[in-house]
């Protein structure tokens, strides 16, 4: 799709002379100097970007030749591949490592965890590089060529004999400390990469739409729910393909086509380079800097009074912004006492802008929101975990030869959401854009909420599930660890598929919202609060296997709901477990975004202090 022209730059053609024009522009620039007036400047130049974008090499870029789908089209691309590289290793990797490096499970499901929270951990590394020296381009340049350093040692430590345990007769020698020591080199290189490419590639893609173009905004609004169905499509291949590879023809082929993949989606990207828009790095100072600043001069101020008039704390003047290409933010009520920092008068250090002040509440906003999200977060764990777990041990024939690989059940968590999105993009938003006048249709927070309440369900049906099957074992008086019991694994389809429909509220939300809240000058950074509370989740989801394994040995006799044999343990509890505590945390979360006041900026100043946008009729 490509942008239309401004109505300014028709109206200035037809009318004028390009003499008269650039006059015309100059007295506008010098008698308004606001926000109002920098559309008709963008259309006097030719239809530059109005929101200053450039090029690589610092020039400003047009619109009609830069951004827009055919810019992200390429990004989209690359998202599929690394997704399937991705999950090709999460989606199996607790069966890698307890089939073929022997470990126990609580110990595979800790390690899977620990990998999978710190490559969710490493983009705030990333994001804050990019934001403060590198710019997003190259942070993500630097670490797409770590990751696939990290891909092909990885295939490497799955294909080579010696860097495998030896087998003999079926039986398995221990993989040597060697062995361990590469294959966990190669996982944890591939989570330093993940660290400068995950916060980087999907601000950068939305970077390419114009937020002073009505109908660039608009794909703006779009453009988030279309980038995670691009990335459903990798994830759903690797869930079924490379994992039924990995199980049935070879580890070694199953690791190699990502990452062949990943080089060739590379290629592709840059390719692009020329059509790509590039948000120029204005502020001098970290944004992590400036927020610290703003805390430690707030404390400083403690005991000075917050003023009534807001003309009492210091701000510069609109006209400032406008000439600087900085980003102006409102005052709002919440978090007053960081409105210290801004007082004028008995300051004992120059007073910061409301601005800056402002920029230091957005982060301790969604710093409480993120609290809200870690439990929600670690439920996806399960997915790759204790779900996977809970199907090796279900009847996965399909007819009489063929058998499914517990982990591509999965597949259906990503079909879930390859159907839900579309429906909720065409769909679902116009219907509810029509009763609230909201450009998204409901809230962010709303749409996560939603997805939170799903989720909570998901659990559920789970551990009626595994009711079914502990049923199934006591009738049938099944006890070994290796026997399957005679229940198809097709029960567990409805926990996938509601935790791939809550992902579409969910993980696109999380993604969305924390983009938007996020200051221009930290929107990198911003984004990494999805990937840490991906991370943490991760973390909390092994925190919470670890502490009721050793909680259920001590009550039982040394008998943990989550053992070795799952035909003898209480997984049901475990479900029942994390059920109750998503739904103690769903009320928390529900607190914690009555109280959210969103971002408040220049365009929204007299209509709301809610920054989601009203439709406007023309």
């Amino acid at each position: 799709m490509h942008s239309q022209p401004p109505l300014g730059l028709t109206f200035f053609h037809t009318s004028f002379s390009s003499t008269l024009l650039s006059t015309a522009a100059a007295s506008l620039t010098n008698s308004i100097c606001s926000s109002s007036c920098r559309p008709i400047m963008e259309a006097a130049n030719d239809d530059y970007t109005q929101d200053g974008s450039v090029d690589l090499h610092g020039r400003p870029v047009l619109a009609s030749k830069t951004g827009k789908w055919k810019a992200t089209a390429l990004l989209v691309g690359y998202e599929a591949f690394e997704r399937m590289a991705f999950y090709g290793i999460a989606s199996n990797l607790v069966v890698y490592l307890t089939k073929e490096l022997h470990e126990d499970t609580v110990s595979s499901v800790t390690n899977v965890n620990n990998w999978s929270g710190s490559v969710w951990m490493t983009p705030i590394l990333g994001a804050y590089i990019a934001d403060a020296y590198l710019g997003r381009f190259w942070t993500f340049t630097i670490a797409s060529l770590i990751y696939v350093i990290g891909m092909t040692l990885l295939t490497m430590a799955v294909s080579l004999k010696s860097l495998k345990p030896s087998c003999i007769n079926g039986i398995c020698s221990k993989a040597s400390t060697f062995q361990i020591a590469f294959f966990y080199i190669a996982l944890y290189t591939i989570a330093i990469g993940t660290g400068g490419t995950k916060p980087n590639i999907s601000t950068f893609g939305a970077d390419q739409f114009d937020e002073f173009n009505p109908h660039e905004k608009k794909l703006k609004a779009s453009f988030f729910n279309w980038w995670m169905f691009s990335a459903y499509f990798g994830t759903l291949f690797a869930n079924s393909g490379l994992v039924y590879i990995q199980d049935n023809l070879s580890w070694g082929v199953g690791y190699g086509i990502p990452t062949l993949g990943l080089v060739v989606s590379l290629i592709f990207f840059y390719t692009g380079t020329p059509i790509y828009r590039h948000k120029p790095r204005i502020a001098k100072q970290s944004p992590a800097a400036e927020i610290v600043q703003v805390v430690t001069t707030a404390i400083r101020n403690w005991k000075l009074k917050i003023p009534k008039q807001l003309s009492q704390l210091h701000e510069f003047e609109p006209q400032f912004y406008a000439s600087s290409g900085k980003e102006q933010i409102y005052h709002t009520t919440n978090f007053r006492f960081l409105d210290k920092a801004a007082i004028i008068e008995g300051s004992s250090r120059p007073p910061l802008t409301i601005t800056q002040v402002q920029k230091a509440k957005l982060f301790c906003g969604m710093t409480v929101i993120w609290l809200a999200l870690l439990v929600p977060s670690a439920f996806w764990a399960e997915v790759s975990t204790i779900f996977v777990k809970q199907g090796t041990m279900l009847d996965g024939h399909l007819g009489s030869s063929f058998r499914v690989p517990p982990a591509s059940l999965s597949s259906i968590y990503t079909l879930s959401m390859i159907v839900a999105t579309p429906f909720y993009d065409r769909c679902f938003v116009p219907f509810m854009r029509r009763k609230t006048g909201n450009l998204r249709g409901i809230t962010i927070l709303q749409r996560l909420g939603v997805g939170s309440a799903i989720q909570v369900i998901a659990i559920a049906i789970a551990y009626f599930v595994e009711l079914r099957r502990l049923h199934i074992i006591k009738v049938d008086h099944i006890t070994g660890a290796q026997d399957i019991v005679p229940m198809s694994i097709f029960w567990q389809l409805p926990q996938y598929a509601l935790l791939g429909l809550a992902d579409v509220f969910l993980a696109i939300g999380m993604i969305e919202f924390f983009y938007d809240q996020s200051p221009n000058a930290m929107q990198s950074l911003g984004t990494t609060f999805f990937t840490s509370a991906v991370g943490v989740g991760s973390f909390l989801n092994g925190f919470l296997v670890t502490l009721v394994d050793k909680v259920s040995r001590k009550v039982n006799g040394g008998k943990s709901w989550i053992g070795n044999n799952l035909n003898d343990s209480h997984l049901d509890y475990f479900f029942i477990f994390l059920a109750v505590l998503g739904t103690l945390n769903l009320g928390a979360f529900l607190w914690a975004s009555s109280a959210y006041i969103y971002k408040k900026e220049k365009d929204v100043e007299k209509s709301s202090v809610d920054l989601e946008d009203k439709i406007v009729e023309s």
